[in-house]
């Protein structure tokens, strides 16, 4: 039983039956607290890549898969257990994912 005024502790899993679709990204809300939100990403393959200039800042973990990003003119390999902090408003641009990659990013709310 939660204390007095406390919302309950929330516990669920990720769902191992979603996919990735084949072409593209999908993403899935897990949860929002005060100044954060948790999503889950599922990449396919990327048509084209695809530039982000974002208003909030975002921590990203490849949990399984792998992509390469180019931050701020940087170019960065990820591969399953890699992290990567994205600040808000600094140019990143998604170059290429491996078809089923599975991302937890947690981004602040701006």
């Amino acid at each position: 039983m939660a204390p007095p005024g406390n919302e309950p502790v929330h516990v669920n899993r990720l769902d191992e039956s979603d996919t990735a679709p084949a072409v593209g990204e999908r993403t899935i809300a897990l949860a929002t607290a005060s100044g954060f939100t948790v999503e889950q990403i599922l990449s396919g393959t990327l048509a084209e890549p695809v530039e982000y200039l974002q208003d909030h800042d975002e921590w990203v973990v490849v949990l399984a898969g792998a992509a390469v990003l180019e931050v701020d003119g940087r170019r960065c390999e990820l591969r399953t257990g890699d992290w990567l902090l994205l600040p808000a408003e600094i140019p990143h641009r998604l170059v290429t994912t491996d078809p089923a990659t599975s991302w937890l990013a947690v981004r602040s709310t701006a």
